[in-house]
């Protein structure tokens, strides 16, 4: 199965298991305009503060509570902000001492170091790296997350030295949250678009 058609596939089950059983749930995209009652709850949910990424979608369990579903928001938006600009106190603020990576690649590390070190080797490559938190699913205690990482191969890669050209590439997450941080999670990214664009494909 290509690393595409794995994305998608993740997107639908993630959606499937959240949704089970008729569990009600409220959506809000922010750029809609229409903020009709639906989207409200959703909408209160979202830190504001100012550095920090914003949904560009977000759907949520309401089973699970207005308190806890805040708190699930705001995990999501300060790992991505790491993501988004490299900034590890995100990062800690975010995810457990004992955060376990459950697809972790070849020649990362456990543990919160994992995170850090794929974020400066990917900015080593891509400096103006950027995060999109495009889509976000609460339900329970996991968010399931869409990506959009966007830049420019201005640095280097395995020994190949970019041209400026331009990066963008998917990725799907799940995070397990615990009492009060993200525990474990599991993720896939779409590395043969890529590595393609890095130019160093095949």
């Amino acid at each position: 199965m290509r690393p595409r058609t794995l994305i998608r596939t993740a997107v639908i089950a993630a959606a499937v298991a959240g949704l089970a059983g008729g569990t009600a749930a409220a959506a809000y995209t922010p750029d809609d305009g229409r903020h009709r009652s639906s989207h409200a709850w959703p909408h209160r949910l979202v830190d504001r503060s100012p550095g920090l990424v914003q949904p560009k979608t977000l759907t949520v369990d309401r089973s699970i509570g207005a308190r806890r579903a805040a708190q699930e928001v705001h995990l999501a938006q300060q790992l991505y902000t790491f993501w988004n600009t490299g900034q590890q106190k995100y990062l800690d603020a975010a995810v457990s001492p004992q955060f376990k990576d459950n697809t972790l690649p070849a020649g990362r590390p456990q543990g919160p170091a994992g995170p850090v070190f794929a974020s400066k080797n990917f900015r080593a490559a891509v400096p103006d790296l950027t995060c999109e938190l495009s889509d976000v699913l609460i339900t329970g205690d996991k968010i399931t997350a869409r990506l959009v990482f966007r830049g420019h191969f201005t640095g280097s890669f395995n020994g190949v030295r970019g041209k400026g050209q331009k990066v963008g590439f998917n990725a799907i997450d799940i995070q397990h949250v615990g009492t009060d941080k993200i525990t474990e999670d599991w993720h896939i990214e779409d590395n043969e678009t890529l590595l393609t664009q890095l130019g160093v494909n095949g």
